[in-house]
């Protein structure tokens, strides 16, 4: 069954849901140690929390979070510049994963938080394009 996704006013929802985006903002900043933990601090049960956890997002989050795939030329300092221009324009770099270097090339994927930046990440991206090194480079669709 294919996802389908709504934008809802947090207004008009039933307070569990708003409990259960503070119990995964809780546990993922590591205020909360465990579920239960985070399911007590907000009044919530546990069976409600893992009823709903994988359903409920946070919008306004998720959408300062980019994923950038680059195609590097296996070369030393191909990924270090990379990641130098990323930080330079006021990405904060999440993840990095980067597959085994083959003919010649290396395919790296990198998490971005946007929210500080000066400038869209697409600018960015066309500067970095020019690298040497860079062989291609593109935004991915998150999926939640």
């Amino acid at each position: 069954m294919e996802k389908k996704f709504l934008i809802v006013d947090q207004a008009v929802l039933p307070e569990v849901f708003s409990k259960v985006l503070r119990a995964k903002e809780l546990l993922a900043s590591g205020a909360a140690k465990n579920v239960s933990a985070a399911a007590k601090m907000v009044d919530l049960s546990r069976s409600a929390f893992y009823k709903y956890k994988d359903s409920v997002f946070d919008f306004e989050n998720a959408k300062s979070i980019v994923t950038v795939k680059a195609v590097l030329l296996d070369e030393t300092g191909a990924l270090q510049a990379l990641l130098s221009e990323l930080s330079a324009s006021g990405a904060s770099i999440v993840t990095i994963n980067q597959s085994a270097p083959e003919n010649g090339t290396a395919v790296v994927s990198v998490t971005l938080r946007t929210d500080s930046m000066p400038m869209p990440i697409d600018d960015v991206l066309l500067s970095i394009q020019s690298q040497r090194t860079v062989v291609s480079i593109r935004r991915t669709i998150k999926e939640l």
